[in-house]
């Protein structure tokens, strides 16, 4: 059973999706629903020996294309719809040993690629008014699966962490008559900058909540992954493998990170005062301690960040190496 629940108090909807209590929960190797089915084998999500990049429905969704009727009637304070949507997996290699920063530059770029298609695809769906592209990697964020992949949510209303920003982006448009972002990227050059090259960059914001968070930002004004031109995918790739190679130097750990993209809204409406751009939420704040939402982040929303974002963004920096292609 799923539905959606309004909030009144923070005017945003919560999803109730009762059947994912029964979702896999961290499987050994051999019983990995992610990995190929092997002849004779354990009956997997893909039913083929092998694979490259797949993508298929989540088993387990909280949003489906045909929902279920709400359990409970809608009112005036509470008001109740179904919880329409898609929920697919995207998963990264048939290896399930690998990591996305272990991957090739080439892998990564054909990762894009696909994104991009699923992007498109799906804002073509008429009850869709937000894709939301992310990826939760590590048992510190609270994943399930360890095989390497990420997940698409495609919401029939625009998220509140996007709809906030794209208030606050609205707002700075038509009173400087210039993108914030864009503004932002100017003004995070130097200490707080990681890793770029010619058509994107990665830093720690000069507001990061977390040690290592860390932003990657096209220099071009855009709004979308379908807005990339072919030079943009492959400096993408070359930056995404940079900053991920970076994040496993640092403890020499497979590093625990939550990957979000924000792109515009999938409504048909006119966004171009918004800017595309992907952020990354490790939990780390030392080799051995994590950044736990206590309090003041959980009960008020206010962030208290432990560290200074230009000493982090040096640590990184130190730790980004050249990409080598092979094609």
């Amino acid at each position: 059973m799923s539905e959606l629940r309004f909030n009144p108090l923070l005017g945003e909807w919560v999803a109730t999706a009762t059947q994912r209590q029964d979702r896999t929960f961290l499987p050994p190797p051999d019983f990995c629903p992610l990995c190929p089915t092997k002849k004779g084998g354990f009956p997997t999500e893909v039913p083929r020996e092998s694979y490259d990049i797949a993508v298929f429905e989540n088993r387990f969704p909280s949003l489906k294309p045909d929902p279920d009727v709400p359990v409970v009637q809608s009112t005036q304070l509470y008001p109740v719809r179904p919880s329409q949507g898609v929920c697919e997996v995207v998963l990264y290699s048939p290896d399930h040993t690998t990591t996305l920063a272990q991957e090739s530059v080439e892998r990564i770029r054909k990762l894009i690629k696909v994104w991009r298609h699923r992007f498109e695809q799906l804002s073509r769906v008429d009850f869709i008014k937000y894709v939301f592209i992310f990826e939760n990697k590590g048992e510190a964020v609270g994943v399930t699966l360890h095989h390497p992949h990420g997940q698409i949510y495609a919401y029939p209303f625009v998220p509140p962490v996007i709809e906030k920003e794209l208030t606050r982006c609205r707002e700075y448009f038509q009173t400087e008559k210039r993108c914030l972002l864009c503004d932002i990227l100017n003004a995070e050059t130097g200490k707080r900058i990681v890793a770029e090259n010619e058509d994107f960059a990665a830093y720690i914001p000069f507001f990061a909540r977390y040690p290592y968070e860390t932003h990657i930002l096209p220099k071009r004004h855009l709004q979308a992954l379908c807005d990339l031109t072919v030079r943009e995918e492959k400096r993408l790739a070359e930056l995404l493998k940079q900053v991920l190679s970076a994040f496993d130097r640092l403890f020499g750990i497979s590093f625990p990170y939550i990957m979000a993209q924000h792109a515009r809204p999938s409504d048909g409406e006119n966004y171009d005062y918004y800017h595309f751009h992907i952020e990354f939420y490790p939990p780390m704040r030392t080799a051995a301690k994590l950044k736990y939402l206590a309090g003041s982040e959980s009960g008020a929303g206010m962030f208290i960040n432990d560290t200074l974002p230009e000493e982090k963004a040096a640590e990184l920096r130190k730790l980004v190496e050249p990409v080598v292609w092979k094609t």
